[in-house]
């Protein structure tokens, strides 16, 4: 039996430079995985994290699995933490190299909003997990727009920029789309990134400098930390984490 980390210890390890800053985002989506994720996986605790890049995330999560890293691209290979307990294989989500039932949890953190066939890949995803096992997924949802405050446009990339850049091919989803996706409605969800941290979000990736940020973030800080602090799992938020049990 595998448990998660503790909350706590799975924030502190936010991979994002600046976590309480320009981070905040990346805290606001662990803490979302960490409210869908469950306490505990029976079986051997074999994960396999689905376009996992360099985050090591699944290995935050639960530090005692073994974790499998796909991702398309080979050179990421050579860029895996050191800490993790991870091997990686170079593969396409929407053909996993895998036999059915060969893993106890299967993780999609914002992945499928840059597949094309999303549909494949969470048929990929679910054949891959045992019956019992879980499927972890984190997306943007569809009426996501950057930045979230008007005021904020003459310094921020226009979000077609940003989305290219990230390598989106859609927006988002609302439930019922994933619930179509997944065959079913998801057994957890939890929000993030809500109406106040959003301007986080929307200076994190403007293009304001390092000084103006800081003075902008520090302004900000007091009714920031409030809306962190109150978000509940339900909160209206602009992106959100799933699980599907099998």
């Amino acid at each position: 039996m595998i448990r998660k980390a503790p909350l706590g210890q799975f924030l502190s390890r936010n991979p994002f430079p600046n976590g309480l800053t320009d981070g905040l985002f990346y805290r606001e989506k662990m803490r979302a995985i960490h409210r869908v994720a469950p306490v505990t996986i029976e079986g051997p605790g074999r994960i396999l994290e689905i376009g996992g890049g360099r985050s090591g995330l699944a290995s935050i999560l639960y530090p005692k699995a073994d974790i499998v890293t796909l991702d398309l691209d080979p050179e990421l290979g050579k860029h895996q933490p050191d800490w993790a307990r991870s091997t990686f294989v170079c593969g396409d989500a929407c053909d996993l190299p895998f036999p059915d039932d060969s893993f106890d949890v299967a993780t999609l953190f914002d992945v499928l909003e840059h597949i094309e066939d999303d549909r494949s890949a969470a048929r990929e995803a679910l054949r891959v997990v045992r019956p019992g096992g879980y499927v972890l997924v984190s997306t943007p949802h569809a009426d996501w727009h950057y930045p979230y405050f008007r005021i904020m446009k003459p310094y921020c990339p226009h979000e077609s920029e940003l989305m290219q850049e990230w390598g989106h091919v859609r927006r988002g989803y609302r439930d019922p789309e994933l619930a179509a996706l997944f065959d079913s409605a998801p057994e957890r969800r939890a929000t993030f990134i809500n109406p106040v941290t959003a301007l986080f979000h929307d200076i994190a990736f403007s293009r304001l400098g390092r000084r103006r940020r800081k003075l902008l973030y520090a302004l900000a800080a007091p009714i920031t930390a409030l809306g962190y602090a109150l978000h509940q799992r339900s909160t209206r938020g602009t992106e959100t984490a799933f699980s599907w049990r099998k």
